[in-house]
């Protein structure tokens, strides 16, 4: 009689410790380093001089170390812990490979299996363990600086949304039917983003009208890759708190930048792409709330990137 006890016993162990094996976190130094370090880390990693030049992390995102890491990009965050979908680390290792935000650009891709470690690390609370990585550069106090830059953040957009009244269901439903994705930056709050990447080809200028019913939430809005040009910025003009704006890869030249000098909430613009040269950055001479401009592969010179860093203090510009 004892011994169906006994494999029952043994089967009741062996089953709790492959449960324990499953639900066990990647470790960061084992497992998640020689993922990003033989992927990632050759474009995102301490300034280096190759043949001569200087080679900077790309988008200003390191990842050489654990500080690093968490301090994100010029762009803001990349890593949240237990929260992959929110991560920008792991989100663009899984986006459509002929998106331009697809990660690695060149190279293999993470595989599957490195997908789910990653995941999995990030859910479960992105545990560095012991390791540092490289401290080259690492701010005597980078959890305070990022704390700081955080509630500047939830600072900015609170104040933002004073006074603002939630949009209508209705309109936010007509929104979407005619091609944009509408969505709340905060499930309590008024402020909205909306983008169009479901259809980029099909979003134009005339579309962007769908857009001013909404004009008093809209804080953020991504027409990255859309037929958007010059004459549409006249519609984004009419945005009073527009924070966010992403033009990557669209046809908007000097002359449509004039459109947004009354854009006095503005703090991220992105221009990656565009014909944009040192002319039109003095449109944004006045707009002292920018916080980053990106200016790669646009006609922008480092001379006319370092007069708009110098006319707007605190200002970020990056040319390459």
């Amino acid at each position: 009689m004892s011994r169906p006890v006994f494999h029952l016993t043994i089967f009741a162990l062996s089953l709790a410790s492959q449960v324990t094996t499953l639900s066990a976190a990647p470790q960061f130094e084992k497992e998640i380093w020689p993922i990003l370090s033989k992927k990632c880390v050759d474009c995102h990693r301490a300034t280096q001089v190759v043949d001569g030049r200087k080679k900077e992390p790309k988008a200003g995102l390191r990842l050489d170390g654990a500080w690093a890491i968490m301090k994100g990009s010029e762009n803001g965050p990349v890593l949240k812990p237990k929260d992959s979908a929110g991560s920008y680390l792991y989100e663009v290792t899984t986006l459509p490979k002929d998106d331009d935000m697809f990660m690695p650009p060149k190279g293999d891709p993470l595989t599957d299996p490195e997908k789910a470690l990653l995941k999995a690390w990030i859910d479960a609370g992105a545990d560095f363990g012991g390791w540092e990585g490289n401290t080259e550069g690492k701010p005597a106090d980078p959890n305070a600086k990022e704390a700081a830059r955080v509630r500047d953040h939830e600072t900015f957009y609170t104040a933002l949304a004073q006074g603002v009244t939630p949009a209508k269901d209705d309109v936010i439903a007509k929104a979407k039917t005619s091609g944009a994705q509408i969505f709340l930056l905060k499930p309590d709050a008024p402020l909205l983003r909306a983008d169009f990447l479901t259809g980029v080809s099909s979003c134009n200028d005339a579309k962007l009208e769908i857009l001013l019913p909404l004009k008093d939430q809209i804080a953020q809005l991504d027409l990255g890759r859309t037929a958007v040009t010059d004459a549409g910025m006249k519609t984004l003009g009419q945005l009073p708190r527009l924070a966010s704006l992403d033009l990557r890869q669209t046809k908007i030249t000097d002359a449509g930048l004039q459109h947004l000098a009354s854009a006095s909430k503005l703090r991220t613009l992105n221009l990656y792409g565009t014909e944009v040269s040192d002319a039109g950055l003095k449109h944004l001479y006045n707009l002292k709330g920018l916080k980053n401009v990106f200016l790669w592969q646009t006609k922008a010179t480092e001379a006319g990137a370092k007069q708009l860093a110098a006319a707007i203090p605190g200002l970020s510009v990056s040319v390459k």
